[in-house]
């Protein structure tokens, strides 16, 4: 089911879309198509990332963003304001849902078996060196964060999708709250479900954790 389109309430005032974005959506509203696809290169890496997680293949998150991207520009006009990149994720998260009910995946799968994690979990790995990281810290990094990508694989697509936004991206809960339509209490009760689930998966399997990250026991 899509998520409803009712705002949360926020006691400050919302966040707006920046100029050169309000100016790009004039352009494109105005005819330019070039104007959106500015918008699309600013924001389909962004929009991607939210996809795969939710959707766990990369086809089907592939196809997820390019269709977001055809909703959003039919349904530039109705653009009222407030962040762009919000309302943008949240046709993302709509759409993510829509494939998830046809393909009647809301029970979280295991992905052992699922080769393009590999090459998404690459791809991450690749943007996150650091030339002052040693070779043995950054392969125990790489270690755990693979680890953690797995435990959040498995967490049900609502919880995941929060844990994402949150953690991964840096979303406060006001903005997942705008993103997703859920109220700032339901916000906050599946972040804190998602990291409880997360740290309990890892704490199940201390033997996939690098040496330094197993728990200790006296």
């Amino acid at each position: 089911m899509s998520i409803p389109a009712t705002r949360p309430p926020s006691s400050s005032s919302p966040p707006t879309t920046p100029p050169d974005e309000q100016q790009a959506i004039a352009r494109a509203l105005a005819g330019e198509v070039d104007a959106f696809n500015e918008l699309v290169v600013k924001y389909q890496r962004l929009a991607y990332s939210v996809a795969y997680r939710m959707l766990q293949n990369e086809e089907s998150a592939g196809d997820a963003v390019q269709d977001s991207f055809l909703k959003a520009y039919r349904a530039l006009g109705g653009f009222k304001g407030g962040l762009f990149k919000s309302w943008l994720l949240r046709i993302v998260v709509n759409t993510c849902y829509d494939v998830l009910r046809v393909q009647k995946r809301y029970v979280s799968e295991s992905i052992d078996e699922d080769p393009s994690a590999d090459n998404e979990e690459a791809r991450v790995a690749r943007q996150l060196v650091d030339d002052k990281e040693s070779p043995d810290a950054y392969v125990e990094r790489m270690e755990l964060s693979s680890h953690i990508e797995l435990g959040i694989r498995n967490l049900p697509p609502d919880q995941r999708l929060v844990l994402v936004l949150c953690d991964v991206h840096g979303y406060s809960y006001e903005e997942i709250a705008e993103i997703t339509g859920y109220p700032m209490g339901t916000v906050k009760s599946r972040i804190s479900r998602a990291r409880t689930k997360l740290r309990d998966y890892l704490l199940e399997h201390p033997e996939l954790l690098p040496t330094s990250f197993r728990p200790k026991y006296s």
